[in-house]
């Protein structure tokens, strides 16, 4: 009984294993068409579906200049530590820390009590010196006539033009001793030798110094102004051929929306740095409202090449897929279709595509409700606004395969 038992387990296990078989052979068989039908249906109930509301920016086709974006640091053209030069006593302080000065004006004075005695004693050998010249050619006048008259010698002559022309010496080295002192009392005033505005002032009245002194003050330079900044070696060539060209743009951002200031390309360093690959670069800008400070960090972006005819859209209506990127746009009879991309430059808000014409419609918001031939209808006030958004957009953005960014021209 057990055995039949048994006999009849296997045999109701092979009918179901049977049966299994052909069950996963009828789906392999209908397995093409299954999809097949799944999608059809798929677009037949977007197309049946009701219209989507969207909005939508139509594809521009513009000049685009390409900005090489860089971290810039604020430095000052000229930045002078003033010392003194001489060993004296500080009499007085004719400025304050943080003050406006002008080339030449007067910064501290020192005392000049020595330097105007020794002034004195070479302007008094210079006199001396000076009448002793007038004795000694009155003796070689009075000499060449009695010569004529046959009363002296020519040797005595000879001796009168002699000392003559040792008086002459003495007297230019009077001279030179006289402008040498004038030079020392000069060290007693100490002048601005350019404008700029005073730092900390590190001397008070009665203090000595001396040329090993530490600086007196600094006098920086705030205007105009230069921002120091790096490129990468590969925008090496962009660089230079704008500084070729003369007319370089340069923008400066400052933080926090700080404000933005416009200035030239000025330099570009003779070597590229092989440890960091990038070379260095200045700018000069106009900085009349000391809205630019040395030390201080900005964003910088240099106007390089410019891409001609390019296609702009929003960054807003790329789609970032895992392999490619895409933008959803509207196609005939008001239907939403996907349009493959490459994206060549992005600055801000806005980017530079190709794969789509001009004057195509792109959409912006809204794309999470879209299935390809959704009917799409488009608000065409939103549009407008998010155009205008899109040109307004802030912000910065890697270059596609590149450093460097760009942005249409303020």
């Amino acid at each position: 009984m057990r055995k039949l038992t048994l006999w009849g387990t296997l045999a109701a296990l092979a009918v179901v294993g049977l049966g299994a078989y052909w069950w996963l052979q009828v789906r392999v068989t209908n397995g093409g068409a299954a999809p097949a039908a799944s999608g059809a249906s798929a677009v037949g109930a977007a197309a049946s579906a009701p219209p989507v509301s969207v909005t939508t920016v139509v594809a521009e086709r513009r000049d685009w200049p390409v900005l090489l974006s860089a971290n810039g640091v604020v430095s000052a053209l000229n930045t002078v530590e003033i010392r003194a030069q001489v060993s004296s006593m500080v009499t007085k302080v004719n400025i304050k820390e943080g003050q406006f000065v002008k080339a030449g004006e007067l910064l501290f004075t020192l005392d000049s009590r020595a330097d105007e005695a020794n002034l004195a004693k070479a302007q008094a050998q210079l006199q001396r010196d000076q009448a002793a010249l007038t004795d000694a050619q009155r003796q070689l006048a009075r000499s060449r006539d009695l010569l004529n008259q046959k009363f002296v010698s020519q040797s005595a002559v000879d001796t009168a033009l002699t000392l003559v022309d040792s008086q002459q010496a003495a007297v230019a080295a009077d001279r030179a001793a006289v402008a040498a002192a004038q030079v020392s009392l000069s060290y007693d005033r100490i002048v601005a030798p350019s404008a700029g505005r005073a730092g900390a002032i590190n001397v008070f009245v009665g203090s000595y110094v001396q040329p090993s002194s530490p600086a007196l003050v600094t006098i920086t330079q705030l205007d105009p102004i230069a921002v120091s900044f790096t490129l990468p070696q590969r925008n090496l060539s962009d660089a230079l051929a704008a500084l070729k060209a003369g007319d370089a743009t340069v923008r400066a951002e400052l933080p926090d929306n700080g404000g933005t200031l416009t200035g030239r390309l000025q330099f570009v360093d003779n070597a590229v740095d092989a440890a960091s690959g990038t070379v260095k670069v200045k700018a000069q800008f106009d900085n009349k409202n000391l809205v630019l400070w040395p030390g201080a960090y900005v964003n910088v972006f240099l106007a390089g090449q410019v891409l001609k005819n390019a296609i702009v859209v929003p960054q807003t209506a790329i789609v970032q897929g895992a392999t490619d990127k895409t933008v959803i746009v509207v196609g005939e009879g008001g239907k939403a279709a996907v349009r493959k991309i490459e994206v060549l430059s992005t600055f801000g808000n806005e980017a530079v595509v190709k794969g789509i014409e001009p004057g195509t419609r792109v959409v912006v918001e809204g794309k999470q409700n879209l299935r390809p031939g959704s009917i799409v209808r488009e608000r065409a006030a939103d549009a407008a606004s998010g155009a205008k958004g899109a040109r307004r957009g802030e912000g910065g953005a890697s270059q596609a395969g590149a450093a460097s960014q760009s942005r249409p021209a303020p």
